[in-house]
Parts: C-alpha cells; sequence; structure tokens
C-alpha cells in the first residue's frame, strides 16, 4: 500500500500516519523527518539540503527527490509506505509519480483527511497550550491554513482529477478517523 497522506495542521495526519504504519506494517515516511535525518547523517544530500538551509532557502524539490528516491529503494518499502508532508504542490505531485513509474512502484491513494478550519485553530491552541508552542496562537494558525489551503487545492485537485484521492472526516475518536482510512483504502480488519 502506497499512499500520500494530507490534511491541514492540527488534522491529525501525523497521529493517523503513525497508527496505519503500525497497522499496515510500512514505514511512515516524513520529508521533515527523512531531510532532518540526512542533514545529521551528512550524505550528499543532506550536505546539499543543509548548505540551502542554512542560507535560509527552501530546500529545492530535486534534493528533496532525490532523498526520496533513495528511501524508496531501501528493502522496507518493497510493500509500501505512508507519506506525510510531500507532495506540498503541483511540481512535486507530478515529480512523485514520475519517480514510483521509474522505480516500477505503483500509487495507491491520496488521503486527505478534512477537519473544519475553526476546529484546526482550536486543536492547534490546545496543543500550544500543552506544549508551550508560540507558533500554534490563533492567528498565525489562521495564517498557516489559509497557506496551506492556497498551496494545496492544486495538489488536492490534481489526485482528484487522476481519481486518486479520497477525502475523509478527520473528526472522532483517533480509532474512528483509522477506520474511516483504512474502509477507504479497503482494508477490511476495523480498529478498536
Amino acid at each position: 500500500m502506497r499512499l500520500v497522506l494530507l490534511g491541514a495542521p492540527g488534522s491529525g495526519k501525523g497521529t493517523q500516519a503513525a497508527r496505519l504504519k503500525e497497522y499496515l506494517q510500512v514505514p511512515h515516511i516524513s520529508t521533515g523527518d527523512l531531510l532532518r535525518a540526512e542533514v545529521a547523517a551528512q550524505s550528499p544530500l543532506g550536505l546539499q539540503a543543509q548548505e540551502v538551509m542554512a542560507r535560509g532557502d527552501l530546500v529545492s524539490d530535486d534534493i528533496l527527490l532525490g532523498m526520496l528516491r533513495d528511501r524508496f529503494s531501501r528493502d522496507d518499502t518493497r510493500a509500501g509506505f505512508i507519506l506525510d508532508g510531500y507532495p506540498r504542490n503541483l511540481a512535486q505531485a507530478a515529480a512523485l509519480g514520475e519517480l514510483l513509474a521509474d522505480l516500477g512502484q505503483s500509487f495507491d491513494a491520496a488521503i486527505q483527511l478534512e477537519v473544519d478550519n475553526e476546529l484546526l485553530v482550536e486543536r492547534l491552541a490546545g496543543r500550544a497550550q500543552a506544549e508551550g508552542r508560540a507558533d500554534d496562537n490563533p492567528e498565525s494558525v489562521r495564517k498557516r491554513l489559509q497557506v496551506y489551503d492556497q498551496q494545496t487545492a492544486p495538489v488536492i485537485e490534481y489526485y482528484r482529477q487522476q481519481d486518486q484521492l479520497t477525502v475523509i472526516d478527520g473528526v472522532g475518536s483517533l480509532d474512528e478517523v483509522l477506520n474511516r482510512i483504512l474502509g477507504a483504502i479497503q482494508v477490511e480488519k476495523p480498529v478498536g
């Protein structure tokens, strides 16, 4: 099973990705974690990324794609993966499709966790209070949600046009949301 999880900040995609990883026994690949690991390992791509980030620039799609190519070629991804944090734009979505085709791997589905923006603001405000995170105040959260909507709308439409998008209600208990995802990807065993 090769899945892309899409969802706004606070939608629960990181939580559900971790649960899906355990349930499906495939790796959860977060591009943020992958980038940090490559930099820490001082790999050639990691060194390139470190240089770019030191300048205050965003890591290029080519560097991220190179890291994903390397990651997808490892044995633990043969049965699939759950991709979180990528693609974030239309060019990345197209590049991901090309990469998987080059590697001879199929793509199963893009799962979008849908949660009302005001509920996301509440969730993230609660997280900010619990974890002492200044970046999760209501004003900055609304701005991040607006940027997410602008950047991700074309990606969502891309997967919709490819008939690969499934929109899941991201509101409910952890088990309820996981069961909705499992039902959408036609995995029979319910959780809980």
